[in-house]
């Protein structure tokens, strides 16, 4: 008892040392807040600020790439060039990119580079909502939130190794798990404050700039009704809710201080009338890309097209379909069941059960089965995964091996499933010239709304794989049972 009461006082000795070692760095690496005007602990000037978003911005496009439309690359630049002439840093040149993603995004890097996904925009109903996603993030470049999260993020890996040097106790154990605790701590407790602060920002922004700051809140509830969606396909699905990560993630649309803080900008607006710009927006977002990309292949219903790899397979009826960007992925509607697809290149002339036996490393399989389908050759049969039973295929497509995989939750279900295993692999073929038009993407189409028009017609019409009914709704602000107005422009998908 008495060692380890030791051990205690001196990690006690320990942080208060470095407690005072990290009050030396903060006292010299303090820097005026362009917002508030106060000193803020920071460990990177404006040169090394700008120098991360230079380095970084050729990596974002990289890993998400840029949306091929010059119009609404201008367009977006232009409504951002409004609000950054507004904000606490003007002397910033400020860079705002569409990204070509469906995820539904935006975020900043240091040093003025700002991105939004075409995901997004698809969901906005304004060009004041618009405004009102840049200007959030224009707001975490001016209060430099993402050098003061990286530098707290410094200073307590500096801690911790400065201490760990000196005390061998330190290195690891429960003292290395207090520190992450510390910074950890450290660190969230800026993501809530950080949001507020630039939702405060953005209306302040959008204010002086002549929007309606209360679009604000209207993003927020566009990223909410998306929330609620997601989490009842989830749930419909028996899988885990992948929580919304970035932009206004850390409070709901009610939230007492949101609402202060965006109420609080409207002492910075004009004499005119605010912009909110619904119709400017709508026209502008016409034909925007809506979901898959033609490079990642197009899902519609239970098909996926695919027209630069030239290849199109069929899902079970009713089955989620994800297009990840190495592998389609296709669950049941309970989450009982998975499918997915990969596809690597062949390099020897080699037979498909001989690919699983040396490519997939794959010697046990029960049931195997050669077969030709669709003029391809193929081959399948049964495994067990840690004592769970699964369907391999393998088939051929020119230089490419199309590798299949289908799981179940538990082995009682795998009789239940593994037809719906076997058809979708069989299913796999080159595009025929009816399915070259569907292997295009899919896209917005703004129209003014008829009175014949309502959502569930629009619906089974629709390209949307994934519940399309709600998707519409959501696209148009309606979710989870508005209907269309007649007279109003809306958006569908063809």
């Amino acid at each position: 008892m008495f060692v380890q009461y030791c051990t205690v006082r001196r990690i006690l000795q320990s942080l208060c040392w470095l407690a005072g070692a990290l009050l030396l760095l903060t006292l010299t690496g303090c820097a005026q807040n362009p917002v508030t005007g106060n000193q803020d602990f920071v460990l990177l000037g404006v040169d090394s600020e700008i120098a991360i978003g230079r380095a970084n911005h050729p990596k974002i496009i990289e890993q998400y790439g840029r949306y091929d439309d010059e119009s609404i690359q201008a367009y977006v630049q232009s409504v951002g060039d409004k609000l950054a002439s507004v904000s606490h840093r003007p002397e910033l040149l400020y860079r705002f990119t569409v990204l070509d993603s469906p995820v539904i995004n935006a975020f900043a890097l240091p040093g003025g580079y700002i991105y939004i996904t075409r995901g997004l925009m698809a969901y906005l109903n304004s060009e004041a909502e618009l405004a009102a996603v840049l200007g959030h993030e224009i707001g975490h470049v001016t209060a430099r939130h993402g050098v003061r999260q990286q530098s707290a993020s410094q200073a307590a890996n500096l801690g911790y190794t400065i201490g760990s040097i000196l005390i061998p106790e330190l290195r690891g154990g429960p003292s290395q798990d207090l520190f992450n605790v510390l910074g950890g701590a450290l660190l969230s407790g800026y993501g809530r404050d950080h949001e507020l602060e630039s939702d405060g920002l953005g209306a302040e922004y959008l204010a002086l700039a002549g929007y309606e700051p209360k679009a604000m809140i209207d993003v927020i509830r566009v990223l909410k009704d998306q929330e609620i969606f997601s989490a009842a396909e989830a749930k419909k699905q028996g899988r885990e809710v992948q929580g919304y990560h970035g932009l206004f993630a850390s409070h709901p649309d009610n939230d007492t201080r949101l609402h202060e803080v965006v109420s609080a900008a409207d002492k910075y607006a004009g004499p005119q009338q605010a912009k909110v710009g619904r119709t400017d927006y709508l026209k502008q977002i016409n034909n925007l890309v809506f979901g898959d990309s033609e490079a990642q292949g197009i899902r519609s219903g239970r098909h996926f097209y695919h027209l630069a790899m030239n290849f199109s397979v069929d899902f079970p009826a009713d089955w989620q379909i994800n297009n990840n960007p190495d592998s389609l992925q296709s669950l049941s509607p309970n989450g009982d069941a998975i499918i997915e697809m990969r596809a690597t290149d062949l390099n020897k002339k080699i037979s498909p059960s001989d690919f699983i036996k040396q490519r997939l490393k794959i010697d046990k399989l029960r049931a195997g089965e050669a077969f030709n389908v669709n003029g391809l050759e193929g081959y399948t049969g049964i495994l067990a995964v840690q004592d769970r039973l699964a369907r391999i295929a393998v088939i051929y497509l020119r230089d490419k091996a199309f590798v299949f995989f289908g799981g179940v939750k538990n082995n009682k279900l795998f009789g239940q499933f593994d037809a719906d295993f076997v058809a979708t692999a069989k299913s796999l073929h080159a595009l025929k010239a009816s399915e070259m038009t569907l292997a295009k993407a899919v896209k917005l189409d703004v129209v003014t709304v008829t009175k014949a028009d309502n959502y569930k017609a629009w619906a089974k019409d629709s390209r949307i794989s994934n519940s399309p009914l709600e998707q519409l709704r959501l696209l148009n602000g309606d979710y989870p049972a508005g209907e269309l107005k007649q007279g109003e422009l809306a958006k569908r998908v063809h």
